[in-house]
């Protein structure tokens, strides 16, 4: 068993990639390995806490599930403690007590693809309280600065006519227009993740079913289902990126659903890597990737 700055850790891998998550706190994945590198692929941030009612909460870098719509101190819970660790036909469960705050419970499977460098992740929200929650699974997952965030954008009409919007962009407060890091384009929202002094957080609905980061000549792509006919969380997103000076985060939402005493929640992404990207950071880097890999 290796370690996480002083946090016990496990490992599950094959000839693709290893995938190194926190053994006894989260459930977290902290560390992502592709085959024949020593670079995590996701960003550490031991140090990084939030102080909340209920103790310090550890953004600690790496994966995690939440549930929105965000808010304090419902959404940071600490997690330090208590997780249990299920070996799977595919892979690992890990799963969380139920927060006594919340009375919601987590838990992440990890599943790793035997035939190329993916891996898809089950995160489940079970309200084991006495009371309905309305909420959605919210995953996130950090990484190291110094590439792009690749968001696509519904191209062409949804209707026959071409009468009804077909696109939004949803800002926080703390976002400025006039950011350069972020880029609007008709095919692609590009985000620069480079360091600044004020954070930047943008939302929407994507259609497309898939978001990426281009770094270090790797591009990692979420995959998920979009599930258009759902109310969701923060004006309707379904995909989110928030950028600041150590961290830039992929983030992928659920529809929010009304959870019943007992009744749960599950939502489903897939990650690909791809290796030996060449293209720039630039939207004409992004669309000469995008059309060489061939994505639907």
């Amino acid at each position: 068993m290796s370690d996480f700055y002083g946090l016990p850790t496990r490992g599950i891998e094959n000839k693709h990639l290893r995938v190194e998550f926190l053994a006894e706190a989260g459930p977290r994945i902290v560390r992502l390995f592709l085959a024949g590198s020593d670079e995590n692929q996701l960003v550490e941030l031991p140090d990084l806490k939030l102080e909340t009612p209920h103790g310090d909460f550890f953004m600690r870098g790496g994966h995690r599930l939440w549930h929105a719509p965000e808010a304090m101190p419902r959404t940071y819970i600490p997690d330090n403690e208590g997780l249990a660790v299920e070996e799977t036909k595919a892979g690992v469960l890990l799963r969380q007590p139920t927060e006594v705050a919340t009375g919601i419970s987590k838990s992440v499977e990890i599943r790793l693809q035997a035939g190329r460098p993916a891996l898809t992740l089950h995160h489940h929200l079970a309200n084991d309280g006495l009371w309905p929650v309305e909420l959605a699974p919210w995953a996130l997952t950090q990484l190291p600065l110094g590439g792009v965030i690749v968001l696509p954008q519904q191209v062409g009409a949804l209707d026959a006519d071409g009468l009804l919007p077909n696109r939004q962009l949803v800002l926080w407060p703390y976002t400025r227009w006039q950011d350069e890091r972020l880029q609007i384009h008709d095919d692609y929202v590009l985000i620069q993740a480079q360091p600044k002094e004020f954070p930047l957080k943008v939302g929407y609905f994507n259609r497309q079913g898939w978001a990426g980061y281009m770094r270090g000549g790797v591009f990692f792509c979420k995959r998920f289902e979009p599930q258009a006919d759902q109310p969701h969380p923060d004006w309707g997103c379904n995909v989110e990126s928030y950028c600041y000076d150590e961290f830039v985060e992929l983030e992928t939402l659920a529809p929010l659903r009304r959870l019943e005493p007992g009744q749960s929640a599950t939502h489903v992404e897939t990650w690909e890597f791809y290796s030996g990207v060449d293209a720039p950071q630039t939207l004409e880097g992004v669309r000469t990737l995008i059309k060489a890999l061939d994505f639907k």
